[in-house]
């Protein structure tokens, strides 16, 4: 009978190694991985033309103050159009991003965008921060003491 009590058997299983041989096989993924992908080796031809034209960007700054920037640079609002009309020149192709303070009159902003259209650029983009969604209650989830459900 004191043998019986000794030989129990451990029921609980040793999950240290399984947990060390996963770790290992998730390092030689990691390495190997990055290695696995490959493409294929060709020669490509040269050319003397690109056809493919990086897009030139100009940032526009409207401060709260009314101080005009073009890429960091400061412009008065009566050269801004020379400016954007001799970008326009060199590069037809270029886009014009508005940022403008929250704070800075609405009619400012519509004579700066005017401003870039009267200098022949077609592509405008306003620059704004991401809106946290914040929860509103609906009309019928709006706790109304007049008529309780």
């Amino acid at each position: 009978m004191i043998e019986a009590r000794r030989r129990r058997f451990m029921a609980e299983i040793n999950v240290i190694p399984l947990v060390d041989v996963v770790l290992v096989l998730l390092i030689i993924f990691m390495v190997t991985a990055p290695m696995l992908y490959r493409g294929l080796d060709i020669t490509l031809p040269r050319s003397t033309t690109n056809t493919i034209k990086p897009e030139e960007r100009v940032v526009l700054t409207i401060e709260r103050d009314r101080t005009i920037y073009l890429d960091k640079n400061p412009v008065p609002l009566g050269q801004l159009q020379q400016r954007l009309t001799a970008l326009h020149r060199k590069s037809p192709e270029v886009s014009v991003l508005l940022r403008a303070d929250r704070d800075v009159p609405y009619g400012t902003v519509v004579q700066v965008m005017d401003g870039i259209k009267k200098a022949g650029i077609d592509k405008l983009g306003m620059v704004t921060d991401p809106v946290f969604e914040e929860r509103v209650p609906r009309k019928s989830e709006s706790h109304d003491d007049r008529n309780p459900r």
